[in-house]
C-alpha cells in the first residue's frame, strides 16, 4: 500500500502549486493530495518508496527554502494512520479520549503515528489543516493508561518541534461529548 509518506508545508499557495509540480518531477513518487488550507498553506502529502520520498521532499526544501514551514517524512506508517487520514473507518466511541492539537498537518500525522506506536490505541480522529485555521487535531481512544502513553509521546514529538498547541485526556467522556465529537 503506503511504503513512505512525506508532508510538507508551504506558507504560499502559489509556490505551494510550483513545489507539488517540482516534487512530481525530481522523484518517482506518487501525489496523495495537494491542496490550499487555512490561513493561506498549500499541503502537500506523497507516497512511494523511502527514498524516493526523501529525495522529492529534500529537493523541495532546498528548492523553496524561503516558504516551508514544516514537512515530515514517515517510513513503516502505520495503517491505522492513513485509515484515520482519509476517514474510510468508523472507530467506537468509548474508553478514554486523548487529543493532541498541533500548530501543523504535518506534525499532527507524526503525533499520531507515534501514539499509535506507543501504546493500544485506536485512532478516533485525525484532521489536518482543513477548516482549522492550518492545526492539526488528533485523537485517541483506548485505556486511559495506554491513552495517557499515546498523547504523552505524540504530543511530546510536537513539542520538541515548537508546533505543540495543547493536548488532553479525559478519562470517561460524557455520552453527549462522544454524540458531538
Amino acid at each position: 500500500m503506503y511504503q513512505a509518506i512525506g508532508i510538507i508545508e508551504l506558507k504560499s499557495i502559489a509556490k505551494g502549486v510550483e513545489a507539488c509540480d517540482s516534487a512530481l518531477k525530481s522523484a518517482g513518487i506518487t501525489l496523495v493530495s495537494a491542496h490550499p488550507s487555512c490561513p493561506g498553506k498549500y499541503e502537500i502529502i506523497i507516497t512511494g518508496a523511502i527514498a524516493d520520498v526523501s529525495a522529492a521532499l529534500s529537493h523541495v526544501k532546498t528548492r523553496f527554502e524561503g516558504t516551508i514551514i514544516d514537512s515530515s517524512l514517515m517510513g513503516r506508517i502505520d495503517p491505522q494512520v492513513i485509515t484515520a487520514l482519509f476517514g474510510t473507518e468508523p472507530i467506537k466511541k468509548s474508553g478514554s479520549l486523548g487529543v493532541i492539537e498541533t500548530y501543523s498537518a504535518a506534525s499532527a500525522i507524526k503525533a499520531a503515528d507515534i501514539a499509535v506506536k506507543t501504546a493500544k490505541v485506536d485512532i478516533y480522529d485525525l484532521r489536518v489543516s482543513r477548516g482549522m485555521g492550518g492545526k492539526g487535531l488528533v485523537m485517541v481512544t483506548g485505556d486511559v493508561g495506554d491513552v495517557n502513553a499515546a498523547v504523552e509521546a505524540g504530543a511530546s514529538h510536537a513539542a520538541d518541534l515548537g508546533l505543540l498547541m495543547n493536548k488532553s485526556v479525559i478519562a470517561a467522556p460524557h455520552k453527549e461529548l462522544w454524540e458531538q465529537i
